[in-house]
């Protein structure tokens, strides 16, 4: 700890002396250099919590995380190569227009990204930008609500695992997705005065005939082999897959030296003097701000903390809809080469975690009757599953996703159709 304070000390002096003799827009580079420099001196001071750190998140990577998303990153990739999106773009557009003002291909990333889980729907919100198919504000819209966390993790790992009570997945789960929802009527008055992308103009003919013409020229104006279209698809998502390994082991390490170093206990007294116990018991005050953080290390946190069951479970939905600085970063890895800012995706983590454990705090009320979700019975007491298990499950929600969205689409096509023939 001494040796931890000389180096935040000198570190402060050199950036004191630093600041007074460098320009402004310098500065920015200068701190991040100073932030580096003391990261890589902490790891030398500290290297055996730091590998067991990064051994803790190489381990999270690769049971849950791998298996988890390489099916879903595979499927997107392949789906919008053979031109299901702009299949989609055509069916979905009279819905996802008026209501969350973006174009039609965005129930193509809200599904695949709802069911997948970080950083999936962020990772299709910039292809969507890149092959045209949205504008830039419209791609940021669109990660803002569609990037969420997966059913799997809320029941399997965090009420199951964590809680050791399937009956608060639903709270879990139904407050999550919700606010999700609300944070995408809410963007869309992002930036509304900036020109949206075309409108797909309809030629009167049945618009599922529309959507099947777009999704063939499509295909027709980058005809590709099926098998290279797989090569290309397992290899984008593998890079995609190793870059959110990068990350988590990186925050795994930061987040163990910040812990070793006293700042997030200094940070949680700083929030007990602030916040009163009425609004958020004191016990909890800790693991949210692990949770601001890293997810996984926060939910499990709050889980074990000495504070009442609601508070705890709306700790949790808080800090699984923020989803954390690591979160963060990987979403900023797969988006910022695509131009896409993250500004606004923080801003609606921030807005969605509030409305998240207001929402849980409402649906839990005293008395009310247990929830059970019997879908994700897999997973075994402990939160865990074999590595194989574990893709299994993340293959069939893919699937059910995939044709889950095609029933709200015939249903929207429906409701379309007949609207259209009453005005006509």
């Amino acid at each position: 700890m001494n040796v931890t304070a000389l180096v935040l000390a000198v570190a402060a002096l050199g950036g004191v002396v630093v600041i007074r003799r460098v320009r402004r827009d310098t500065l920015f580079t200068l701190s991040l250099a100073l932030i580096v420099i003391l990261i890589a001196t902490s790891m030398v001071l500290y290297p055996e919590p730091s590998f067991k750190a990064a051994e803790r998140g190489l381990g999270v990577w690769w049971e849950v995380v791998l298996p988890a998303l390489l099916p879903f990153f595979i499927a997107a990739e392949l789906l919008m190569g053979m031109g299901v999106v702009h299949f989609m773009a055509v069916l979905c557009q009279p819905i996802m227009r008026p209501v969350f003002n973006v174009p039609g291909s965005g129930s193509f990333t809200m599904a695949m990204g709802i069911a997948s889980g970080y950083p999936l729907g962020a990772a299709l919100s910039a292809r969507l930008k890149d092959t045209g198919l949205a504008t830039k504000t419209e791609a940021e819209r669109l990660m803002c609500f569609c990037n969420t966390s997966d059913p799997l993790f809320m029941t399997g790992a965090v009420a199951v695992g964590m809680f050791r009570r399937a009956d608060v997945a639903a709270a879990i789960v139904t407050a999550h997705y919700i606010s999700a929802v609300l944070v995408g009527l809410a963007m869309r008055f992002w930036k509304m005065r900036e020109k949206p992308s075309p409108l797909l103009q309809s030629d009167g003919s049945f618009i599922l005939l529309r959507a099947y013409r777009a999704m063939r020229d499509a295909q027709r104006e980058k005809p590709q082999p099926f098998g290279k279209l797989m090569g290309e698809a397992v290899n984008r998502s593998v890079n995609t897959l190793m870059a959110v390994l990068g990350f988590m082991v990186l925050f795994s390490v930061i987040f163990e030296l910040l812990r070793i170093a006293g700042a997030t206990e200094v940070i949680s007294q700083a929030i007990t003097r602030v916040i009163p116990d009425s609004l958020i018991p004191k016990a909890l005050h800790e693991p949210l701000v692990s949770g601001f953080f890293e997810i996984t290390i926060g939910t499990s946190m709050a889980s074990q903390a000495a504070a009442p069951l609601v508070a705890r479970v709306a700790a949790c939905s808080a800090i699984i809809a923020w989803s954390g600085l690591s979160v963060l970063a990987q979403v900023a890895a797969v988006t910022q080469p695509s131009g896409l800012s993250v500004l606004p995706y923080a801003f609606a983590r921030f807005f969605q975690g509030i409305m998240a454990a207001i929402l849980t705090v409402l649906i839990m009320k005293p008395g009310a009757v247990r929830w059970s979700l019997p879908t994700f019975e897999p997973y075994t007491a402990e939160g865990s599953l074999v590595w194989l298990e574990n893709m299994g499950l993340a293959a069939k929600s893919c699937v059910v996703s995939v044709l889950a969205v095609a029933v709200v689409s015939l249903i929207g096509l429906a409701l379309y159709e007949t609207v259209r023939r009453k005005k006509a």
